[in-house]
Formats: C-alpha cells, structure tokens, sequence
C-alpha cells in the first residue's frame, strides 16, 4: 500500500470557520469524480459485459453480490488505516485522495477493455477478468479514495444546517456526475446495442477521457476543502473503534436503512438502461429519465435545510422515501411503451425521493460520529464511515444481483443481444414492472427500519453540547486550571 505522508501539523482550530462556496463546491466535485466510475460500473457495465463480451446478467448480478463481502474487509481495513492516521500538511484524509485517485481512475478504464485488449476473450476468461478489474476499481482503489472523502465532511463542520447543506452539495456532485454520465454516454449507445464492436470502442474511449476529468476534480476537491473540527491528536485504539461501533445504535439502524434503499436504487439503476432501450424502445432516454431524476434534485435539494429546520432528519428521510414509492408505482404501471414520455414523470417523482433521502442518509452519517464520541470518547470518522460505506455497498451489491436476477426472469438473452437479435415480446413489460416493484419495496422496508432512528435533531444539540464541555474541561485540566 502505498505511503500516506502524515508529517505533524496543529490540530484544527476549536473555533471552526463557517463553511464557504468553494468549500461545498470542492466538495461536491468529489462524488461527481467518484461517479465516473462507480455510477458508471452501476449504469453500463451489465449492459456492457451482456451485449460486449455476452456473459448472461445473472452471472454478472452474481459478481455485485460477492464482491461486497471482499468490501467488508476493505472497507473496514481502510477505515481503520484511516483512524491511526496523524493529520499532515494536507489534513487527515486528502492524502489519499490524492495517491489513489488515478489508480481509481485508470483502473475503471480497465473493466471496459475486455475486448479491447484480448479480441477473442470468451467464457471463464471472460468473468475472470470482470471479477478482476472490478474488484481492482470497487475494493481496492474506491475504497481508498471514498472512505476518506466520506470521512471528511464531519471534520469540517458541526453546525447542523451547514452538514445538511454539505450533504445537499453533495448530492449536486453526484446527481450532476450522474446526469453526465447520462448524456454523454447514452446518446453513445443509440443504435448500436446491438453492435458489440462499435460498443466496445466507445466505451473504452469515453472512460480513457474519464481519467483526464477526474484528475482535475479531484485536484479540485484537494484544492478547495478544510478540515477545522478539533479531535485528539493520538490515533484511536482499534478496541475504541470498535468500542465505538458497538453502542452507535443511530449508525447500525442508519446502515439497515441504507442497505435497503440502495437495494431497490440500484436494482433501478441497474434496469434503467432496459427500460430506455427495451421498453421505451429509444436509448435517448437514458439521458432524459436521468435528467428528470437530476431535475428532481433542484426541487428538493434547496428545501433540505428547511426541512431539517422543521421536522428534523428522520422525519424527512421517512417521508421522502414514501415519495419514492409513488414514483415506483407510475413506473411500474404507466403506458411507457406507447407513450414513453410517462417514463420522465415516474424518474421525476422517484428522484424527488431517492435525491432527498441520499441528502438525508449523508447528514445522518455525519451526526453518528458525534453520537459516538459522545458514548464512548473516542472519535472515529474513518471507521464509523467505512461501515456506513460498507452497508451502502453492500445495497448496492443486492441492488446489482436482483436487478440482473430480475432481468433474466424477465427474459432477457445475453445470447440474443451479444448476437444481434431482438428480444422476446414479453421482455419489455417484465422489465417494466420488476423495475417499479422492487423500488416500491425496498423504499417501504427502509422506511419502516428508519422510523426507529433515535437520534433525533434535539439529541443530537445536546450530544454536541456535552461533547464540547467535555473538550473545554480536558483542556482546562490539562493547563492546571
């Protein structure tokens, strides 16, 4: 692993100065560069590796799902080398953005070079090398550059609205990278799904420009934040930080919420590419169902802080994923095949959700590391946000297996489309109505396990109120005071 410099540097001052444009701006840079590969994986490369190399979607699916227990190791492996980690110059975790950042970038470059680099790959060579270089650009370089980059947000703010308003740049980052994703490469694909070499060309050209871009939005995000929250300049124990997890009921009821959401997400995320192609029968709408999700994001987006001001995180996060069930439902039943304009009112809706509750499940995370430096003394940002990455993974990874587990009930054929041929009648509607099931289930059960989250915004005043007496009388002991 490479060296990560941790020369010695002052605490960040206790006296944290309020958070500036350019600081969210660089911040929200961060996930648009962590889309260009991990959302780009999550968008195209199932269709990638069944209409390019012809290997089925189960199999694929299959892939998400057992990578994720690799995550559990890495994920939690990074986390910890976090925690020990003195700040340097750079802080605590830029150093390793700014390492792994291009291995990140180039290795999801790799996963759509299949055929670029080995022609006449087939068969278990083939899923060999997809387990490879996903493992390479998800496990290994994702890892350790997002853990860090997570990690980072509850180091440079306390104050409750300026995290919301943090995690709603945040989600501009994403959704904004997202929508680009969307634009760029779905009018790519229009009227050569069918065509596996023009496929594999594009692709492996549009994610080798890729590299250039994120260098510079991570150099931006490098550039452009502060860490200013005080902590303890000793690294914390490995049986503190797990001391910590133990009693961090908030982040264990959070990390369940989320694998549920992202379950019935990325199963969404996952179809989205059929439903443009197969049933709205024109791969443009891969971009204008993704700009009505990103669209929905400039609704919500600038109401988060009043909401969190009203009626608190929880209470918002709730609500907002039972929009998300409601956009399910148009999805699901709506005439897209014949009027495929209905597909931008379901993604719309479904963003109003998925768009708040990401926002909320971000502000959360960062909450959950006071509530457990208030339980247990010991901060850990790394390791409390490498579980809340892990689980987020780990929904990812279902979201994955059930959409392609759905997409060969549904009748999809590999074969076919490797091949050439058109798809059975049936597939279409199939896909269709997995599609808006599983959101609308997953969206309920997340909900349901999120109405027991006990940090409340009043709870969490008072966690950050003792916490800081609790400093100011250490320092004052500590002075002989």
């Amino acid at each position: 692993m490479a060296t990560i410099a941790t020369a010695a540097a002052p605490a960040p001052s206790t006296t944290a100065k309020p958070l500036t444009v350019r600081n969210y701006l660089a911040y929200a840079a961060g996930d648009f560069a962590n889309n260009l590969t991990f959302s780009m994986a999550g968008m195209f490369l199932i269709l990638y590796y069944t209409n390019v190399v012809g290997i089925s979607a189960a199999v694929i699916g299959t892939m998400f799902l057992v990578v994720r227990f690799i995550d559990a190791v890495t994920d939690l492996v990074a986390g910890r080398f976090v925690d020990t980690r003195r700040p340097g110059r750079l802080g605590k975790f830029r150093p390793f953005i700014l390492v792994f950042a291009l291995p990140l970038l180039l290795s999801s470059m790799a996963i759509y070079s299949a055929k670029q680099f080995f022609p006449d790959i087939s068969g278990t060579q083939a899923v060999v090398y997809m387990y490879v270089t996903y493992i390479l650009m998800g496990s290994v370089f994702y890892t350790l550059v997002n853990i860090p980059y997570g990690s980072m947000a509850p180091s440079m703010t306390q104050v409750p609205t300026e995290r919301g308003k943090l995690a709603t740049f945040r989600m501009y980052g994403a959704m904004t990278g997202m929508l680009f994703l969307a634009f760029l490469v779905g009018p790519q694909l229009r009227g050569i799904a069918n065509d596996p070499q023009v496929l594999q060309q594009r692709l492996f050209t549009i994610t080798l420009g890729f590299v250039a871009l994120g260098v510079l939005l991570y150099g931006f995000l490098i550039w452009g934040t502060r860490e200013q929250v005080a902590r303890s300049p000793e690294p914390v124990s490995l049986k503190d930080s797990f001391g910590t997890l133990r009693k961090n009921t908030p982040l264990l009821l959070l990390s369940g919420s989320a694998v549920l959401y992202l379950t019935g997400m990325t199963a969404l995320t996952t179809l989205g590419s059929y439903i443009a192609i197969y049933v709205q029968r024109d791969a443009q709408f891969i971009a204008w169902n993704t700009l009505a999700q990103v669209g929905a994001l400039l609704v919500v987006g600038p109401l988060v802080p009043s909401i969190v001001r009203s009626v608190g995180k929880k209470t918002g996060y709730v609500g907002l994923a039972l929009i998300t069930i409601a956009g399910a439902g148009v999805l699901a039943f709506a005439p897209l095949s014949t009027t495929p304009w209905w597909g931008l009112v379901a993604f719309f809706v479904m963003g109003l959700g998925i768009n708040g509750v990401n926002t909320f499940m971000w502000a959360c995370e960062a909450d959950t590391v006071e509530y457990g430096e208030w339980k247990t003394g010991a901060r850990t940002e790394g390791t409390t946000y490498a579980v809340f990455s892990f689980t987020r993974k780990m929904g990812q990874a279902l979201g994955g297996f059930v959409g392609g587990i759905a997409l060969t009930i549904a009748g999809f054929s590999a074969t076919r489309a490797s091949s050439g041929l058109d798809q059975s009648a049936e597939v279409a509607g199939n896909i269709q109505l997995w599609a808006g099931g599983l959101v609308a289930l997953f969206s309920l059960l997340a909900a349901a396990v999120m109405y027991f989250y006990p940090l409340t915004d009043q709870l969490y005043r008072k966690v950050v109120q003792e916490i800081t007496e609790r400093r100011v009388a250490k320092e004052a002991a500590s002075r002989g005071f």
